[in-house]
């Protein structure tokens, strides 16, 4: 397939998924799917949260015209997505128990895995030892993984145009390194999903003479853009011939992975559920620290090409994958000392504003307590 004819099939979806976002809007707010401003929800008023399955119905369609014919794979995909966007859009307006969530995202990477046959069987040396299958762990590992990216990205959807901006990086990324490993069955999608992505983006980040996103993604669209990434890193890693190293997957979406461990990680030390609400975000760090959600965004997808381009860097000169897993853990641990004073994490984040061309802000207390 043509480099041409990918661009142009991003472009349709672009448009398409614009289109449909544009044109949810007013049935959004006629049928109650809008995000009331309430708790820690602070945008001024009510918004619509059906930018999921806009991005949903761009993908869908142009996936079917692109291609003369769809298999299980397509077919596993568009049933675990369609079930996910429904799910969240019926969170969302009903406000679901967190059980019976996880049960649909659960119910999903089944059928992805059962009918799409997508699933984790090799995991290489990142630990270590090679482990070229995982025999009877594949399954529950793969839903694990699954479950996992869709509630990183849910977690870090809590800035107008962050989720998406750094689903879009990560989708270039990934983009780019089918092309290397002449992966066709990942590469020839990827111009879809970033056109769909992009086109959800175009009325959710803040533009100069716009102060507010105009719609969110909602639930349905972070459930929707977890299993997209978790999809295709495992249809990138797992190739039967010239697979990307798993480690890698880790560095995709590096800031939505370690901010939702170290979070539950340090939720449940201190005696709440891991899937509990609180103030202690990356973005709301940022937002204390000065940054708008554009700026924040801007930084934290550098930060993402950064880490990404490090790793690949360092696997292509022969460094071992066990290197690059331990790598993350160390960030991972940083992270969680950098956050475990609040005042410490705010004082960085001052001090990158200053450094992305901010204005300098007074320097917080230095005396923080320990994060809650």
């Amino acid at each position: 397939m043509h480099a041409l004819h990918l661009i142009v099939w991003g472009g349709a979806a672009f448009v398409l998924a614009a289109a449909v976002v544009w044109l949810l809007i007013p049935l959004a707010v006629r049928f109650g799917f809008v995000d009331q401003p309430a708790g820690r929800k602070d945008h001024a008023i009510p918004t619509p949260v059906t930018g999921g399955l806009g991005m949903l119905v761009a993908v869908l369609v142009c996936g079917a015209f692109m291609f003369d014919e769809l298999g299980r794979g397509s077919l596993g995909f568009a049933l675990a997505a369609s079930m996910l966007v429904v799910m969240g859009l019926l969170d969302d307006r009903y406000d679901l128990p967190w059980w019976s969530r996880m049960a649909i995202q659960i119910a999903a990477a089944l059928v992805l895995i059962y009918v799409g046959d997508v699933r984790i069987d090799r995991l290489g040396s990142m630990f270590g030892p090679d482990i070229p299958s995982m025999g009877v762990w594949s399954v529950p590992f793969t839903v694990f993984a699954i479950v996992g990216a869709i509630n990183a990205v849910n977690m870090v959807d809590g800035a107008d145009g962050l989720a998406g901006s750094l689903v879009l990086a990560g989708l270039v990324m990934l983009g780019i390194e089918a092309i290397w490993a002449g992966n066709a069955s990942v590469y020839r999608y990827v111009p879809i999903l970033i056109g769909a992505v992009a086109g959800f983006l175009l009325f959710n980040l803040r533009w100069p003479r716009r102060a507010r996103a105009r719609i969110f993604m909602g639930n349905s669209g972070s459930a929707f853009l977890g299993l997209v990434v978790a999809c295709f890193v495992c249809r990138l890693t797992q190739a039967p011939q010239d697979p990307v190293d798993p480690v890698l997957a880790l560095w995709l979406l590096p800031v939505p992975l370690i901010d939702c461990l170290v979070l539950m990680l340090r939720r449940v030390r201190h005696g709440h559920s891991p899937f509990s609400g609180d103030h202690n975000h990356v973005h709301y760090l940022m937002r204390e620290a000065g940054f708008g959600p554009t700026r924040s965004a801007l930084v934290l997808v550098v930060f993402s090409f950064a880490c990404w381009g490090a790793v690949t860097l360092a696997l292509s000169m022969g460094a071992q994958p066990v290197v690059c897993f331990a790598a993350f853990v160390v960030v991972c641990l940083l992270w969680y000392w950098t956050t475990s004073r609040r005042t410490r994490a705010v004082n960085l984040f001052r001090i990158v504003r200053v450094l992305s061309g901010g204005r300098a802000l007074p320097v917080a207390n230095p005396v923080g307590t320990e994060a809650p």
